[in-house]
């Protein structure tokens, strides 16, 4: 009965988590605006998801942020969706199998490693606080290159050309993006995943083994 009601409280949270993610894809919430630029929170719902219930759901949520993004950049298409959606061409650039790592890989591993790296911190017995601001900050910084690494890749001449810019422009492009709103997505999970997991920190005390 206990192992039940455990596992009904994880599916519960999963998809109160998964309610979130879509909420803040579907408003102004998901994006915070920084001076010049905007750092989106579509990451943290993902990050504490891995943190607070394991590394499956964690993923699970990831891949609700993968799947937000597929649809947003299918229906409402920007010069770059292609990277993000099969189903979109712009400028003889198309969308292919390769968008749909793009858009789900680096999600779902985000949730995945939340939780693994979470773990781990723990069994080194690694404070609370500083486990998840180190989660969160390198686990950002993680899922941002791992998009940005595979833009560049899969697309790269296309990404550019739909950019504007030279191809050897790109590289510093996407250290640009890395080093502006990567880093601030990364400092902004740190404090943001710090604050609600010290206030659910109870959930943390009572994580049942299934959920790793």
């Amino acid at each position: 009965m206990k192992s039940n009601a455990l596992r009904i409280r994880q599916m519960v949270l999963v998809a109160l988590f998964s309610a979130i993610e879509i909420i803040l894809s579907l408003t102004p919430l998901g994006y915070i605006p920084i001076g010049p630029i905007r750092a989106t929170t579509l990451h943290i719902p993902v990050i504490l998801t891995g943190i607070l219930l394991g590394k499956r759901s964690g993923a699970a949520v990831g891949f609700v942020f993968g799947f937000t993004s597929l649809m947003i950049n299918t229906f409402q298409p920007t010069i770059t969706s292609f990277v993000f959606s099969p189903f979109i061409s712009i400028g003889g650039s198309e969308g292919n199998l390769a968008s749909l790592w793009i858009v789900f890989g680096p999600r779902i591993l985000l949730g995945w490693l939340s939780g693994a790296f979470y773990d781990g911190l723990s069994r080194l017995k690694v404070n609370q606080g500083l486990a998840v601001i180190l989660t969160s900050v390198l686990n950002t910084l993680c899922h941002t290159l791992l998009v940005m690494g595979s833009i560049a890749l899969f697309f790269g001449p296309a990404y550019a050309a739909a950019r504007g810019i030279l191809y050897t422009q790109l590289l510093s492009v996407i250290l640009g993006v890395i080093t502006s709103n990567g880093i601030l997505e990364a400092i902004l999970a740190g404090i943001l995943c710090a604050a609600i997991v010290r206030a659910l920190s109870p959930v943390l005390k009572e994580r049942s083994s299934h959920a790793k």
